[in-house]
This record gives structure tokens, sequence and C-alpha cells, in this order.
């Protein structure tokens, strides 16, 4: 893993976001990930095709990145990151969105504070990685000094590719002193000898051991397109292996479709042997009649 922070090299008057959200289409469970402190929220879009109206947007509120969300029927969303008014834009499908309600757990983080950013080596393979790197980094990134925020850094984002998608996990930086690590010897853990107790209250306080705990959320990122320009211009990278939400469910009602085919066939299969048996009182073929029937020698 490699980390990454454009906090102190960012421009600090030039830093600022807006966040576009159409708050009618996103659902109860995913409106709790969009809540982001260091951003200018606005109203709702009013159209779901004229995009290049963002870049407008942008430029009346004095915003280098755009962050919009799309939600389609309810149930699927969409997220667009761009940097008008020049680009580029890349369109992302956002799956597997699980809020801290959700989780519950230990962690937890100040809001307003700074995040670590850190990225997998795989980021560096590709260009079109390359680029969505560098578009999670501004995005994400929060300059030191910025409005609203705190004086310190207590979480870390973690950006991994894995099955050409981008997985997002959140943990905070949680510090422990030397000599609170050990437990109380009821519980049955080891406790520290006595050199090892007077050698920790020896050291200074600045070190301590640091690790990560998950706070969440957590959710998947599937790169689709990426525009040359900010929500517009050629397509410079398109996903071939990505399938979308909608042709997933006509598949599923082709299946189901399927099913119920089959048994109607087979129902008209089994009445037309029936048939042909002779086997039924209306329709079908009618049963010769043997001369040695009981019913023809006693009538």
């Amino acid at each position: 893993m490699t980390e990454t922070s454009n906090a102190d090299n960012a421009d600090l008057e030039a830093y600022r976001k807006s966040k576009d959200v159409d708050p009618a289409l996103i659902l109860p469970n995913q409106y709790h990930e969009y809540l982001d402190v260091f951003s200018r929220k606005d109203a709702k879009l009013d159209t779901k095709t004229k995009l290049y109206q963002l870049n407008e947007l942008a430029d009346l509120y004095n915003c280098n990145n755009v962050f919009f969300f799309e939600a389609r029927k309810g149930k699927d969303l969409y997220i667009w990151m761009s940097k008008p008014p020049n680009g580029p834009t890349v369109k992302f499908h956002l799956q597997n969105l699980h809020t801290m309600e959700e989780l519950h757990f230990t962690g937890n983080c100040l809001k307003g504070s700074r995040p670590v950013l850190s990225f997998d080596a795989t980021f560096d393979s590709a260009p079109h990685l390359k680029l969505i790197k560098e578009l999670l980094t501004q995005t994400f990134g929060v300059p030191k000094g910025a409005r609203k925020t705190k004086p310190f850094v207590d979480h870390v984002m973690a950006f991994t590719v894995a099955d050409n998608k981008v997985w997002t996990r959140v943990y905070q930086i949680n510090e422990t002193e030397a000599g609170k690590t050990s437990a109380i010897p009821e519980q049955g853990l080891p406790m520290p000898s006595a050199t090892e107790v007077t050698s920790a209250k020896g050291k200074k306080d600045s070190e301590t051991k640091l690790n990560l705990v998950e706070i969440g959320p957590r959710f998947v990122l599937t790169p689709i397109i990426i525009q040359e320009g900010s929500f517009g211009g050629p397509i410079i990278y398109e996903n071939k292996e990505f399938v979308s939400p909608n042709q997933v469910r006509r598949e599923v009602r082709v299946a189901r479709s399927a099913k119920y085919n089959n048994r109607a066939e087979a129902v008209i299969e089994r009445k037309a042997k029936k048939g042909d048996l002779g086997l039924t009182t209306s329709g079908g073929k009618t049963k010769e009649v043997d001369e040695l029937d009981e019913k023809m020698l006693f009538a």
C-alpha cells in the first residue's frame, strides 16, 4: 500500500468542492454517506441529460471539483467525479454501500478531521487507474488549514483495486500508549514485566503504538467511462466488462420466465400424450373398442 496526500501542496484558495445531489432519488440508507463537511451542497439538478450545466454551477460557486450523485429507479446509484472546466470526468457505479449506522463498528473519528489517503500499488499499473487515483486525491484529500477542518488527522481512507473495482474502507487511527497496552491479569491476558513497565515510563509521550480500527462506511466503485472533458468530450476509457443493473435484472426475469415456459410446455405435452392414448374424456383420440371387452361380450 502506498499513502498519498495532497494536503501540503494544494492551494487553499482554489480548494473548493461542489456536491450536487438529487435528494429526491437518494434512498434513506444511502444518504448519510454523502454528508461531507468540506463540500458545498446545492439543490437537486432538474435535468438528467444536460450534465454540462454542472460546470456553470461550479463556476458560479468558484469550485474546482464536482461530485455528482445520480440515482435511477430508486435502486441504482451512479457517481460522477469531474474537474471543471477542462475535465476529465469519471463515471462510477456504486455498489455494496454499507453505512456507519449499519455496520456498528467500535471505531470513530471526529467530524471535520482530515483523512490520510491510502492507495493500492495497483493504481500505478494502468493509465486509467492513475487518472482515477488523482481524481480521488483531489476529491477526498483535504488541505491543511482548509475551512471547517480540525487541526489533526485521525482517520484513513483506503482505496484498493480488485476485480477491476475500487474498494473503499475508512479506518480510525487508534493511538495507544506503550504502558497501557496490557490488560488486567484476571482476564487471562499477559501482564508486562517490571523492566518493561519501567522502560515504558521512561520513554517520551510521542512513542505510542498505532493501529487501525475500521469505522465505515464501506462501498465499491466500478468505473464505467472516462471522458476527456468536464461532463462531455470524447470517451478516453470504457470498461468493456461492466454490465448494467438493468441487464442483470432482465436476465433474472428471463430466467424466471424460462422456468414458467418449461412448466407450461410440460403440461401441454402431458395433455397431448393422454389424448393420444385415449385417456381424456373430451378431445383427443378416441380409444378403439376391443371386441373381447366385457362390455361387448355381456352387452
